[in-house]
């Protein structure tokens, strides 16, 4: 008989005492998951945090005294193995991005459903970024003031300079909401070959994850919004 993992240890932090008890109680009968504490506002989440050390913590955006974004840049600071999957009411909230900036692993709608929500606490804390593709390029279009259109040779991201033609078509590609299967296929390439190339561009760009990546294309001018 095979050991079970070790349960995921998860703190949620909302300033909405009903909230806070309906994904403690959506959380808690999984045996997968151990819920370990609740807090109230992001000082407390980050006290707690640091006193409990949860793997994930699932965090309110917007909450009194410090809010999600500030105690989420606290947390990727301090405490770097602690993964924060940011919650909003609004899927085009401008904390959104400001969030995935300070350190998010990834965001979801508080309307997410319960299966949406096990399934993205595994994704954080497995290591990669949680945030749908089609949301993730939505609230970038929306909410990053990328340059205006230049030419292919202008980057505005230093590091891109460093790119291989592969790694910034991978990364071209990752920006435009592909997954690595799919840029796979777009490539002609197998996807650990494309997983090679992300874990590339990763350390060359200095960013953590996806999230951040694609913040950086829309940033830099690979990517522009589309209007509506």
């Amino acid at each position: 008989m095979n050991a079970a993992a070790p349960a995921i240890r998860v703190l949620v932090a909302d300033d909405q005492p009903l909230v806070r008890r309906g994904l403690t109680l959506i959380l808690a009968p999984n045996p997968s998951f151990e819920v370990v504490g609740e807090a109230e506002n992001g000082e407390q989440a980050v006290d707690l945090a640091h006193r409990l050390r949860p793997d994930v913590v699932v965090m309110d955006l917007r909450m009194p005294v410090l809010d999600g974004v500030a105690a989420t840049e606290q947390l990727a600071r301090t405490l770097p193995d602690c993964r924060v999957l940011a919650l909003s009411t609004f899927d085009l909230d401008e904390y959104v991005v400001a969030a995935l900036r300070a350190g998010a692993h990834g965001f979801l709608p508080k309307d997410v459903s319960p299966e949406d929500l096990a399934a993205a606490i595994r994704t954080v804390h497995a290591g990669d970024a949680v945030v749908a593709p089609r949301l993730l390029t939505r609230l970038i279009a929306t909410h990053v003031r990328a340059p205006q259109p230049a030419p292919a040779a202008a980057v505005a991201v230093p590091a891109a300079a460093d790119l291989t033609p592969r790694e910034r078509e991978v990364w071209r590609l990752m920006a435009t909401g592909l997954d690595n299967t799919a840029i796979a296929d777009a490539m002609e390439i197998s996807p650990s070959t494309v997983k090679n190339h992300i874990t590339g561009l990763f350390a060359k760009l200095d960013v953590r994850d996806r999230a951040q990546a694609v913040i950086a294309a829309y940033e830099s001018g690979l990517i522009t919004p589309s209007r509506p």
